[in-house]
């Protein structure tokens, strides 16, 4: 009888998710939140029934409900992407931008493990990115404030020294006082160029970008053959162009793909320093 019981409950609440589905379809989020609801009362161990939830109360920007959903589902499955997805842009709607990084990361290595090219993975990189770009953006703007008043006042020391010698000195040596003082001023520019070099958009160097898309590698792999690609690009010239390197013409299949971990460590510390170079995705 339990049994029974059980099995016509779990019934209906997979009748309640398609039609949650429907409603999500025709953009009819209330009904499809109503719908979804219900079936979480009937069964509540189901993460996805939260997670399709969530995906409603986003479309309505209720974020606060996004999360508290996120947070049930990853309790029923530590590995849902979608869960951390939406838990991470619930976070950076909030601006707790070190905790919304967090979880983008970790739904964006659940979606390369479940599936490299899936329309999720890329998705997530481009919010994730935009996340980090944002943050690099304010800490580059507040960086730039600090050396920009730090360099005044340099100036405004080397000036003021400049005058003090200036009117204890006279002839060949006021002449002497005042080249020193322009070159002491241009070694200052020189040094708080420097200072300002990582946070100067440049070319990303060719080696850490992948050849087929031109772009900075996310998830490089390297072939047999010793040249590395962006794994979605490689695999999707595999299945669409042919079973071949497309540079070395070498017979390549999916199974002879290695992550490039030496090259994954580079782009990192990489984009660790030079903020810039998300925007570039």
């Amino acid at each position: 009888m339990f049994q029974k019981v059980v099995a016509s409950a779990t019934k209906q609440a997979e009748q309640l998710r398609l039609d949650g589905n429907s409603y999500f379809k025709k953009d009819r989020f209330g009904a499809a939140i109503d719908a979804y609801t219900e079936a979480i009362v009937l069964c509540p161990n189901i993460p996805i029934y939260w997670t399709n939830r969530a995906l409603c109360h986003r479309k309505r920007n209720e974020w606060k409900r996004v999360e508290e959903d996120c947070r049930k589902a990853i309790q029923l499955d530590h590995h849902s992407v979608k869960a951390h997805y939406m838990l991470g842009l619930a976070l950076l709607h909030r601006t707790e931008y070190a905790e919304g990084v967090k979880e983008l990361e970790k739904a964006l290595d659940l979606g390369r493990g479940a599936n490299p090219k899936g329309y999720m993975v890329e998705e997530i990189w481009e919010e994730l990115s935009r996340a980090k770009y944002l943050v690099w953006e304010h800490e580059s703007s507040k960086r730039s404030w600090e050396l920009q008043n730090l360099k005044e006042a340099c100036e405004a020391a080397l000036n003021q020294k400049h005058f003090l010698d200036v009117s204890q000195t006279e002839g060949f040596e006021e002449e002497k006082n005042a080249e020193s003082n322009l070159e002491q001023l241009e070694a200052l520019g020189r040094v708080f160029n420097i200072a300002a070099e990582n946070d100067t958009p440049t070319e990303v160097p060719d080696y850490l970008c992948c050849k087929i898309t031109l772009d900075i590698f996310r998830d490089p792999v390297i072939t047999p053959s010793g040249v590395t690609y962006e794994r979605a690009a490689i695999l999707d010239h595999l299945q669409k162009v042919g079973k071949f390197d497309p540079i070395t013409r070498e017979l390549l299949y999916p199974s002879q793909l290695v992550s490039n971990l030496a090259i994954k460590e580079a782009v990192s510390a990489y984009l660790e320093k030079h903020g810039w170079a998300y925007k570039m995705d």
